[in-house]
């Protein structure tokens, strides 16, 4: 799962650089939204969603335990 929650972020990042809406000012989404905006909108929910699958699949074991270990003291 590690894999595919790497390759996910991996893409988005790919995917970020939206080269082929750069110039398009007259397209709008819903009648008001440029599609530039809509398109990061969607972006920003997909990375959401991707974070959210890396904690709860990928997050490494034991990192977030508050637990502290205790040593009891050597007598000298």
């Amino acid at each position: 799962m590690k894999t595919l929650v790497w390759a996910l972020v991996v893409l988005l990042v790919i995917v970020h650089q939206d080269f082929w809406w750069w110039d398009d000012s007259e397209t709008l989404i819903l009648g008001f939204v440029p599609i530039g905006l809509f398109y990061h909108a969607l972006l920003s929910v997909a990375a959401g969603a991707v974070w959210w699958m890396a904690v709860g699949y990928a997050w490494p074991e034991g990192v977030d335990d508050d637990t502290t270990a205790t040593t009891e003291p050597v007598d000298a």
